[in-house]
């Protein structure tokens, strides 16, 4: 998500040095405070409290080209960690420590990271270049290390460019040893729209979507927007796949690469959707996966009747929001992003980019179909659970329970385990969300991310505080908006989200309490609208 630019790649090349080089970080640009350096001593402090069971997992995480096999003979050539996307799941118990090396096999001299997605971890592992480290660059090796201190959903992927709109993302699930849920089994459910190696790359789709705006930034951002290091001229004309033949590959209809293919192939014209209050989104993918594989060649649950599944759904996707239902069947929500909620019964669920759902559902006899589709856009992803014998429904099947009840997250309420205590706010910010499609400008408060300055216009807070961030849509189009490093409530006693979807025009108020020092990105999860600039820093000051 990050934008790529001369200085961000300057300190790739620098390798992954210590927190020293990232010192102007940490200073306050002019008219901003001092603040709390991500790799200082109220870090260490906090990671102390952390309550931990002193066991460690450790993990190798290889981010290198791959060919995927999405199913019914559709290839793509990506970027995935260890082959697979999604990559392979890593679990662990809640207190225990993750090691996980990075290493960094992309092509062209890319530079990568790895953000942990919703886990209130320390500030220096957030995996959020030029903030809280460097990027890591091309043939180098970084290790995460951080307490896993809240069960949950959670997923990990990378943090710079539009790079999580490749292949780079797996699932991270944290088990609470004392798990109230009664259930029998576990089904991880991970949404992706896809287009990647299959119609082009996430870097010529943003190429395209920034057209009109004005050439000199264009031109300045658009070779660097994969991470690549900005000195080497000669990778500037790379085609950003790795070095594969794109004109081998199943390019599909529209594709740039392909016979008649339209000036703009990765547009989404006409999207319209009630539930997300008009414009549905920017990108049009041609495929929508579950679990990695199309609707034509579906990922299979084989279950048993009257057994009782907890299903962890997770939308890893660039710019799609889906309605998700399971044919035959209604969804009981238990948790969403990590946190339990009073339970209710829905027929869907709709889940922006980054959010996470847990649902529990009681197993009826035969075949159905679990439909993601892909809101407005007249497309769907979709997996099978089968628990007994039946045909295969067809992969554009449409079960009636996406059109049933469907609750929104400010109708949900926290558990009271989970509520956060009634207390006076100390800081209010205004987080209004700002830009147009028609410049593609994406900003918070006026005011693009400035990977120059990245503590420029920072919402500042203090340890200790109650703080309450407006969020104000004054857009035409809705946005899935992420804080890291933090879990906030919904209004009064609401849910506890760090990704919440606001709708355009409309307003949202979140609180959450400064426990957790350093400075943490709050963005647009839309990997575009993000990456144009629609981020900012929720800083402590020191």
């Amino acid at each position: 998500m990050n934008s790529i630019n001369r200085r961000s790649a300057l300190l790739a090349g620098l390798g992954v040095a210590g927190a020293g080089a990232l010192a102007a970080c940490t200073s306050g640009s002019s008219g901003t405070p001092p603040l709390v350096d991500p790799s200082g001593g109220a870090i260490a402090a906090t990671e102390k409290k952390r309550k931990k069971t002193g066991r460690t997992q450790q993990v190798n995480l290889t981010a290198a080209p791959a060919t995927l096999d999405l199913g019914a003979g559709v290839m793509a050539r990506t970027w995935a960690f260890s082959g697979r996307a999604p990559g392979k799941e890593i679990r662990l118990s809640v207190g225990d420590t993750l090691a996980a090396e990075l290493s960094n096999q992309l092509p062209n001299r890319t530079s990568t990271s790895i953000h942990w997605h919703g886990i209130a971890m320390r500030n220096d592992m957030d995996g959020v270049p030029p903030v809280t480290q460097q990027m890591v660059r091309a043939g180098a090796n970084y290790t995460y290390r951080f307490i896993t201190d809240a069960p949950g959903t959670y997923f990990f992927h990378p943090h710079v460019g539009v790079q999580i709109d490749r292949g780079l993302y797996a699932p991270l699930i944290v088990e609470d040893p004392k798990e109230p849920l009664s259930y029998d089994d576990e089904w991880v459910v991970v949404l992706d729209d896809w287009v990647d190696g299959v119609t082009g790359t996430p870097d010529e789709v943003l190429a395209q979507l920034r057209q009109g705006t004005d050439d000199e930034s264009d031109s300045d951002d658009e070779s660097d927007s994969g991470g690549h290091d900005s000195d080497d001229e000669a990778d500037s004309d790379s085609d950003d796949t790795g070095g594969m033949d794109m004109g081998s590959m199943n390019m599909g209809a529209g594709s740039p690469s392909s016979p008649g293919g339209a000036s703009m192939a990765f547009m989404q014209m006409g999207s319209d959707s009630e539930l997300l209050g008009g414009d549905a989104g920017d990108v049009r993918y041609p495929h929508h996966l579950i679990n990695g594989r199309v609707p034509a060649d579906p990922d299979v649950y084989q279950g048993k009747p009257g057994r009782r599944v907890r299903l962890r759904i997770i939308n890893a996707g660039g710019d799609t929001a889906y309605r998700v239902a399971l044919g035959g069947h209604r969804l009981t929500i238990t948790h969403t992003d990590g946190f339990p909620v009073e339970q209710e019964q829905v027929d869907a669920l709709l889940l922006g980019m980054g959010e996470r759902y847990d649902v529990l559902v009681t197993l009826a006899d035969g075949v159905f179909p679990l439909v993601a589709v892909a809101e407005g856009k007249d497309a769907a992803g979709m997996a099978l659970v089968r628990t007994g014998s039946g045909g295969t429904p067809a992969a554009t099947v449409r079960p009636k329970e996406l059109n049933g009840r469907i609750l929104t997250a400010s109708e949900l309420r926290a558990t009271d385990d989970v509520r956060l205590p009634s207390r006076k706010v100390d800081q209010v910010h205004r987080v209004k969300l700002t830009g147009c499609m028609d410049n593609y400008d994406w900003s918070i408060n006026g005011k693009a991310f400035d990977m120059d300055d990245p503590t420029a216009n920072a919402l500042t807070i203090e340890e200790g505080q109650r703080v309450q961030l407006d969020f104000d849509n004054s857009t035409e189009m809705w946005h899935p908006v992420h804080l890291h490093g933090h879990t906030y409530q919904h209004g009064d006693g609401g849910p506890r989200k760090d990704t919440s979807i606001v709708l355009p025009g409309q307003k949202l108020s979140v609180v959450f309490d400064a426990d957790n020092p350093g400075q943490w990105m709050l963005h647009c999860h839309n990997a575009y609208h993000g990456e144009v600039g629609m981020m900012t820093l929720v800083a402590y000051r020191s």
